[in-house]
């Protein structure tokens, strides 16, 4: 392995910069579909997240992307849907994607499931739900596949330290630079699109 550079140090205009730019949550309205990114870590608190979503009425229909993750038997999909169930979001609104293994598998495998149960095109308007850190790459995943909806993004985390002072925890500042440093190279291999 080379040197990371997700273990540096970032200086005062990289963290604002940061800061003003890769966190983009947004205002939510109600959305035709929330759509929750699989996750390794937080699972219990993405299902919570949606659940939450669901019973203040911001969305129609959910799907759950997330293949099975080394070490586990269970896809994410299936792990996040039954704790969504089991907090009470009815089960025949929960549309699966079991095979992504990254945020484009996310978006590209989801998609024709989205479409024959829904039809893309009664699809309007889409809340993307993820980690913090990886923030506003999800909206520009989903943005360069299906860019006739309306985006929303809602991200979340288990960290202690409050997302303005990101940079202050090392791990949480890991986690954030390296999905920062996935933008630009992400943007010049048409993987993400501008957002918002």
């Amino acid at each position: 392995m080379g040197h990371d550079r997700s273990d540096r140090i970032p200086d005062a205009a990289e963290i604002a910069a940061i800061s003003a730019r890769h966190f983009a949550d947004t205002e939510l309205s109600p959305a035709d579909l929330l759509f929750v990114f699989g996750t390794r870590e937080d699972a219990g608190l993405r299902a919570e997240k949606a659940c939450a979503l669901w019973r203040e009425g911001l969305c129609r229909w959910i799907i759950v992307s997330g293949g099975v993750t080394p070490g586990s038997t269970q896809s994410e999909c299936e792990i996040i849907k039954r704790a969504m169930v089991a907090r009470g979001v009815p089960a025949e609104n929960i549309l699966e994607e079991h095979r992504a293994t990254n945020t484009g598998e996310n978006v590209i495998f989801s998609l024709p499931v989205i479409d024959a149960a829904l039809g893309l095109r009664n699809v309007r308007s889409v809340i993307c739900l993820g980690n913090s850190w990886t923030a506003r790459r999800y909206a520009m995943t989903l943005h360069r596949h299906w860019p006739e909806v309306t985006k929303m993004l809602v991200t979340i985390d288990s960290f202690a330290t409050p997302r303005a002072l990101w940079h202050t925890d090392p791990e949480f500042r890991r986690r954030v630079l390296h999905e920062w440093d996935k933008i630009a190279p992400y943007m010049a291999r048409g993987f993400i699109a501008e957002w918002p």
